[in-house]
């Protein structure tokens, strides 16, 4: 049966992709030209903003809201997604993801400055995302809550569930541990911490994602170092393999790129919409600071974290054999670098990691679901339904739940790529507010009159107390 849907599902997942791999890479292209290579310009400012402190009872921080995305962003996909890019690509799917990932940090700062822009005051908090500036910006509720829908779906629905069967797969290799008592004990630590609301989930963030990152990155670390004679030949393959004579001959190139930009987008997410609804959280004086932030997030996330894995695995020089699915390819290779322990290390790494991602996918669903209507019985059913799918996705096969996770994102990233496309010149405006502000010495302060013809940004009217963090 789950063969079957598999074949379903890749018919249109296969004809997206053929397409939006060109989209993601042009657009992002597009976005770095017309705001003249903001994500290398303002590289060096990125950690200044993420340091700022924010003002006391204003909300949440700049530092919190990158925790909030980056436990999204940093979990399958640094492991798991490399390790199958590698398996199915080879190792010129590295470099594919690389050029996503630099172009599209050009994209991230559009999405996440305009959720900025257009973000809306909800008690406490903002929230805010693409469902919202598509509303505001472009008039067009009717797409906001198409979007709405579909992130719901692909974050809190089908990403969850990848991310469950991938501590699952972790768990049964490291303990041979039963995948039905896994799936239990992960649904129900996912409802203890979703039904306590947003706080619990930019506490749990800020606590699990900081502390693995760094023990992750140590040891990927040491393993480049006492490797580092080899380096140079692992870029070498890389590279040589990206545009090998084979691949072109072969008729294989084109499927490569694809597979680096599939894994690419689902590791660092830029230009999919995602992002942004943990963007537009932060409370910031100027919208651009959220932008440099989410910008710096998808070069932590693919440039860092996935390269890592990437550099382990290729100085293991594993051919995958059949029985190694994903993340048990990455164990395999961490253990032949540092040890017997090191299944058991990934199989606690992922865990965290992973059920981090479970954590942010959730609160993006939250938000849009908010968007279309405000409902305790909705939400509710919806936080169920997180609970049912990390328990379908604990029991499913490996090639299942990533074949849907391609499918959905695919289309969700096209439609927010069209919305930014159009209202890309608003973010350019805002930029350059920005560094104008910068170059006078100013700490940046955004108010909506700085842009002329600039409608429905109700967080920063001037009538209202601008923030001054």
């Amino acid at each position: 049966m789950e063969e079957i849907l598999s074949k379903v599902i890749n018919v249109p997942s296969g004809y997206i992709w053929t397409y939006l791999v060109y989209i993601l890479i042009g657009l992002g292209l597009y976005f770095t030209f017309k705001l003249k290579f903001v994500q290398f310009r303002f590289f060096i400012e990125m950690f200044r903003i993420v340091g700022e402190k924010k003002e006391k009872g204003k909300g949440v921080s700049s530092l919190q809201a990158f925790f909030i995305s980056a436990a999204s962003r940093v979990g399958t996909g640094n492991l798991t997604g490399v390790a199958l890019a590698v398996a199915t690509g080879g190792p010129g799917a590295v470099f594919w993801m690389w050029i996503v990932a630099l172009v599209g940090m050009a994209s991230s700062f559009v999405e996440s400055t305009l959720a900025q822009v257009y973000k809306v005051k909800d008690g406490d908090h903002f929230r805010g995302g693409p469902a919202y500036y598509m509303e505001k910006a472009l008039g067009a509720r009717w797409l906001g809550i198409i979007f709405a829908v579909l992130i719901t779906i692909t974050f809190g629905l089908i990403f969850n569930a990848v991310q469950a069967n991938t501590i699952v797969g972790s768990m049964e290799g490291a303990f041979n541990f039963d995948k039905t008592i896994v799936g239990i004990v992960l649904a129900v630590i996912t409802a203890f911490i979703i039904f306590g609301g947003l706080k619990r989930v930019v506490t749990v963030s800020q606590l699990i994602v900081p502390v693995m990152a760094i023990i992750y990155l140590a040891l990927a670390l040491y393993v480049v170092l006492v490797n580092i004679s080899e380096l140079p030949s692992v870029f070498a393959m890389i590279i040589k393999d990206a545009f090998g004579i084979e691949q072109v001959a072969g008729g294989s190139l084109g499927g490569m790129i694809i597979i680096g930009a599939k894994r690419g987008l689902f590791s660092n997410e830029a230009g999919m919409g995602s992002a942004p609804n943990a963007a537009a959280t932060a409370h910031v004086s100027h919208p651009a600071k959220q932008g440099f932030i989410q910008t710096l997030g998808v070069f932590f996330d693919t440039i860092v974290i996935c390269s890592a894995t990437a550099f382990m695995i290729l100085l293991f020089n594993l051919t995958p054999g059949k029985k190694l699915d994903g993340i048990q390819i990455t164990q395999a290779a961490m253990q032949h670098h540092i040890g017997s322990w090191a299944p058991v290390f990934v199989a606690v790494a992922i865990f965290l990691f992973a059920f981090s991602s479970i954590v942010g996918n959730y609160y993006y669903g939250e938000t849009n679901i908010e968007f279309i209507k405000k409902s305790k019985i909705t939400m509710t059913v919806y936080r169920i339904a997180v609970v049912a799918m990390v328990m379908f996705g604990s029991l499913s096969g490996f090639q299942l739940v990533w074949d849907m996770a391609d499918l959905f994102m695919g289309v969700m990233a096209i439609i927010n790529l069209i919305a930014i496309l159009l209202l890309s010149g608003i973010a350019a405006k805002v930029l350059k507010d920005y560094a104008d502000q910068r170059k006078e010495g100013k700490n940046p302060v955004f108010k909506a009159s700085s842009i002329p013809g600039l409608k429905n940004a109700e967080a920063w009217g001037e009538e209202k107390e601008t923030p001054e963090s």
